[in-house]
């Protein structure tokens, strides 16, 4: 129902409320998804190459990839203005405490199988990575779409 690829719709006396914050908000469910896809290519690609001599730097390369779309993404995100952000910190929290939780448990794995150590670390760093991006992404995903709250009479003329 777009025009062009990313651009709104050109009826857009036709869309609801929803659909017309929607088209105001950054790609911050495509950008996840980036930086999701980067770090399982770079689990995978060090995965492969566990216990055999090997070079990190593709590793390393999608790491450092992974790491500045996940910060863009972080930045674009806090710049929304108008956004339910009570429903986003809740979905996220909850999340990021399961993902911790699930990152822990692999971080155990490595270190008990004895990972080699500079495997070890990129490992570890894509580990937080996920922790961090799949809570972001379930968090924007739900918020996105929830009402946004009234501003409380103190803060109507603020910003």
């Amino acid at each position: 129902m777009t025009s062009a690829a990313g651009s709104p719709p050109a009826d857009i006396g036709a869309m609801d409320e929803v659909d017309r914050r929607q088209a105001d908000l950054p790609p911050v469910a495509k950008l996840a998804s980036l930086t999701l896809m980067l770090v399982v290519a770079g689990g995978i690609y060090l995965a492969a190459h566990v216990g055999h001599p090997a070079s990190l730097v593709p590793a390393i390369a999608v790491a450092v990839a992974a790491a500045l779309v996940l910060v863009v993404n972080v930045v674009l995100l806090a710049r929304i203005r108008e956004f339910a952000w009570d429903t986003f910190f809740r979905v996220t929290g909850w999340a990021l405490l399961a993902y911790l939780v699930m990152a822990g448990i692999l971080e155990y794995v490595f270190v008990y199988d004895h990972t080699p150590h500079r495997q070890l670390m990129l490992f570890t760093a894509m580990l937080v990575m996920f922790a961090v991006d799949v809570p972001l992404l379930l968090g924007f995903s739900v918020a996105r779409y929830q009402p946004i709250p009234a501003e409380p009479d103190g803060l109507a003329g603020l910003g």
